[in-house]
């Protein structure tokens, strides 16, 4: 019988999820996967991209384990793709790609002063305060009052991260230098900005909960936002989860606020303008010292508009959450202007939109940064589809054999880690946390992640 040899690269939910749906998919020949993964342990930004105090969220990590487990998959991680393993390597050894890769950088946003000191992207903020090896192990904490552009989830996140008393973070997998570093922040205020109304946000009504339950953290909501037009109302009444969001944000507009050592602010009908800087002596440098926004209004048709009236709020730190960007990789085509390598269903196309046979794509590196775990499924379902039905155009690899892959790797001197080390590193961290009475302690350093998982 026929057997289809498959790398994908990424091991995050998008990767792992295509691998199981190819296993159980029916299909005329047989099925060897290797999934290949830039960091040492598996799960993507199930691992790197969702706050440590979302143990509800992080329960993925369970199913996506039973996959890795089932014996029918190889890992191989801290490979890097376009370095120690390139596009012609694997038309050697494999009759198909599949590139999970996700989108892990920010996105841009076009106003003036941006890219003063004291602004930052969330995502590197959420790689900091993951745990992510890649990332420099110390963050700037040291403003009193910041800004958070967005009114998404990850918004939220880094919001609530900001605020939330780094003691009440314990109970979680937070690494130790970033308790360290929450722990010393000075911070007394953070103020969510969006542009539309309370009845238009994208963040979702769990997310938004836990904003509510933080301890010493005052929900800071201003009246004027809440003047709904008929678009809003009938949205609140027609959509279940805009109900939820108002319901939630009027059960705290009753709160009464004063009293907390923290704040949240939620500025609602508010457009970023300009990040406006001041100069640093020490540093000889300007830096971030204000914000400068339009109020916006309802439109009347579910949208906003400028209503001219500029007000300014004094920070010293802004973080823009306005979403995540693709990178793209050596040899695949890739849109600069989406951050998505080109496809249709997952086929990928060239620029002149032919298709590239043998390769594939899934996750937010297909679609962008959109969706939830359940996308990320039926995301993955139909590239599968297109895998198995493009038999004939397969690539037909000089080494198909298992071991040759293994051979290339030892023979260029990749320090890869496979799913043993993964359980070793797993249970390491386990481990740490449970000498102080945690639940885990995420070893942050890259080549100690690769020395415990290869020990």
């Amino acid at each position: 019988m026929t057997k289809l040899r498959l790398a994908i690269v990424g091991a995050g939910p998008a990767g792992i999820y295509a691998a199981d749906i190819l296993l159980k998919a029916e299909k005329q020949f047989d099925v060897s996967i290797d999934l290949f993964e830039q960091l040492p342990a598996p799960y993507g930004l199930v691992r790197y991209g969702v706050a440590p105090d979302h143990p509800r969220i992080k329960g993925i990590i369970n199913a996506l384990r039973d996959v890795l487990d089932s014996g029918k998959i190889r890992l191989f991680g801290n490979v890097s793709f376009g370095r120690d393993i390139t596009l012609d390597d694997l038309k050697k050894h494999y009759n198909a790609v599949i590139f999970s890769t996700g989108s892990i950088r920010d996105a841009s946003l076009d106003i003036p002063g941006i890219d003063l000191p004291g602004s930052y992207g969330a995502a590197d903020f959420v790689s900091w305060y993951d745990g992510h090896p890649d990332f420099p192990r110390e963050w700037p904490l040291d403003a009193s009052s910041v800004a958070v552009i967005g009114n998404g989830n990850v918004a939220l996140d880094v919001a609530r991260m900001l605020a939330k008393h780094a003691d009440d973070l314990l109970p979680t997998e937070i690494p130790e230098n970033v308790y360290a570093g929450l722990k010393a922040s000075p911070v007394t205020d953070v103020h969510v900005f969006g542009r539309r109304g309370p009845a238009q946000v994208k963040f979702s009504p769990l997310e938004l909960r836990e904003l509510g339950e933080l301890k010493d953290v005052d929900m800071v909501l201003y009246d004027e936002d809440f003047d709904y037009d008929e678009a809003s109302k009938a949205a609140i009444a027609s959509n279940k989860q805009v109900f939820v969001i108002d319901k939630v944000l009027t059960q705290w507009r009753a709160r009464e606020t004063g009293t907390a050592s923290r704040r949240l602010h939620l500025h609602f009908h508010a457009k970023p303008l300009e990040i406006t800087g001041t100069f640093d002596e020490s540093t000889n440098s300007a830096r971030v010292a204000g914000i400068r926004y339009e109020r916006t209004e309802p439109d009347g048709e579910g949208g906003t508009r400028g209503t001219g009236e500029i007000r300014e709020i004094p920070i010293q730190a802004v973080y823009r959450a306005v979403g995540y960007f693709g990178s793209p990789l050596d040899g695949i085509p890739f849109d600069e202007k989406r951050g998505v390598i080109p496809n249709r269903e997952g086929q990928v196309i060239d620029d002149n939109h032919e298709q590239v046979h043998g390769v594939y794509a899934t996750g937010w590196i297909k679609r962008g940064p959109v969706g939830l775990i359940g996308h990320t499924k039926s995301d993955a379902m139909e590239t599968i589809k297109h895998v198995v039905n493009d038999q004939a155009n397969w690539w037909a690899p000089a080494h198909p054999d298992e071991a040759a892959v293994v051979e290339l790797l030892e023979s260029r001197g990749v320090e890869f880690t496979n799913l043993d080390g993964w359980h070793n590193l797993d249970q390491h961290e386990l481990g740490l946390g449970e000498a102080v009475g945690r639940t885990r302690i995420k070893v942050v350093e890259r080549d100690e992640m690769v020395r415990v998982s290869n020990a």
